[in-house]
C-alpha cells in the first residue's frame, strides 16, 4: 500500500487518517488554526533573521507580502516603503 508521505509507514498513516476522520469539526478547525499560527510564527522568525533592523510593523508588512502576495498586500496595507 502506498502512503501519502514517502517517509510514513502505512500503518502509521492509517492510524492518523482514522484519528482525523473521528475528530469533530471543532477539533479539525482548531488543528488548522494551530498550524496557521505556527506557520506565521516561523515566517516571522525567518523575516527577523533576514531583516534584523526592521521594526515589528515593517516585519508584519513583509509577512503580508509572503502571505497574500505583494500585489494584494499592497492593496490591503499600502506599499512596502523603502527604509
Amino acid at each position: 500500500m502506498q502512503t501519502l508521505a514517502a517517509d510514513t509507514h502505512p500503518e502509521a498513516e492509517h492510524v492518523l487518517v482514522e484519528l482525523l476522520r473521528g475528530a469533530s469539526a471543532a477539533r479539525k478547525v482548531a488543528m488548522v488554526l494551530s498550524a496557521n499560527r505556527t506557520a506565521r510564527a516561523l515566517a516571522l522568525t525567518g523575516l527577523r533573521e533576514r531583516y534584523p533592523g526592521d521594526s515589528p510593523a515593517r516585519l508584519h508588512r513583509r509577512l503580508a507580502d509572503l502571505w497574500l502576495g505583494p500585489e494584494l498586500a499592497a492593496k490591503a496595507y499600502g506599499p512596502l516603503l523603502p527604509r
